[in-house]
């Protein structure tokens, strides 16, 4: 074994220790192995945004985050405004799904899963229904006040999961025309999620994963020339006049098979409402998969994938 794992494996066993001591699993949370220094792919990143800021593609009004983490090497990639709550928008759905899950495991049958939820956890991840949404909630929530229904599902995460959902908060429906501003989260938050359902260490993981990886338009690998095919997503979008996003589960792979998965997740919020929301969120997007295809090519140079 070289020094440079040795250190490695060294640092790991430390870092566990430590969270072992407070009583909270050390691998629910990535990115215990990234250098203080910024790494090269999040220098790409930060250049890139500035870039698109230059040309006007960006405005000075608008926010971005952005998350992404190697499972292959254990390091935390890219990490910019990852600790900043932002509109969750419908990237809240996955979290509400979760919630259930929790509550099913806990009192199957209370809250059974039969072919009614299977068909609203599958309307609400894969098409993003917000009425099937507002059940879900109503399901989680049942023995709650409804106008007290939403802030159940925040309740039933945190307890079970507390330093996962840190910068988590939620307090409404899905409105009508599905303008959701009050619902928010950060990117670090959808990293720790991401990371706990890949490595099954949350309720129904296995679930989560199928209904999260049923084919649909997203914005990490739609459209983006330079993703083939053969990779597997598993995500969820969101979107309001003043939120584009995307967080999600990309596995790459080479040409014998093997497979190299990452998290991607990033977020653009603006302070007021575009003029045009189709304009908009469909500019937005298309800067989402710029970033997506910049995070793969860091990827297929490293891995040299198929």
């Amino acid at each position: 074994m070289s020094s440079a794992q040795l250190d490695r494996r060294s640092f790991i066993k430390l870092t566990a220790a430590g969270a072992a001591t407070a009583g909270i699993p050390s691998l629910i949370f990535p990115g215990i192995a990234y250098s203080a220094s910024s790494h090269p792919l999040e220098n790409k990143i930060e250049k890139a945004v500035k870039n698109m800021r230059r040309r006007g593609l960006l405005d000075s009004n608008e926010r971005t985050a952005w998350s992404v983490y190697d499972f292959t090497s254990g390091v935390k990639l890219v990490s910019i405004n990852e600790d900043r709550p932002m509109q969750a928008a419908s990237m809240i759905k996955p979290f509400v799904a979760q919630a259930f899950f929790i509550q099913h495991n806990t009192n199957s049958a209370r809250y059974p899963y039969t072919h009614r939820e299977k068909y609203l956890l599958e309307r609400m991840i894969r098409y993003s229904s917000n009425s099937a949404t507002n059940k879900l909630i109503d399901i989680i929530g049942k023995r709650a006040k409804r106008s007290y229904r939403p802030t159940k599902v925040e309740r039933v995460l945190k307890s079970h999961s507390p330093r996962l959902f840190r910068q988590t908060s939620i307090v409404e429906y899905i409105p009508r025309g599905g303008k959701t501003y009050r619902n928010t989260a950060s990117a670090h938050d959808y990293s720790r999620f991401l990371y706990a359902i890949w490595n099954d260490r949350l309720p129904s993981a296995d679930q989560l994963k199928y209904y999260m990886g049923l084919p649909n338009k997203d914005r990490i690998a739609t459209y983006v020339p330079s993703i083939p095919n053969s990779v597997d997503v598993y995500d969820k979008t969101g979107s309001t006049s003043r939120l584009c996003g995307d967080m999600g589960i990309v596995v790459a792979k080479d040409n014998k098979g093997n497979e190299y998965p990452y998290t991607f997740i990033g977020m653009i919020q603006r302070n007021r409402r575009a003029r045009s929301y189709t304009r908009w969120i469909n500019s937005r997007s298309d800067i989402l998969r710029e970033i997506s295809a910049l995070t793969y090519d860091h990827m297929d140079a490293l891995y040299r994938l198929g």
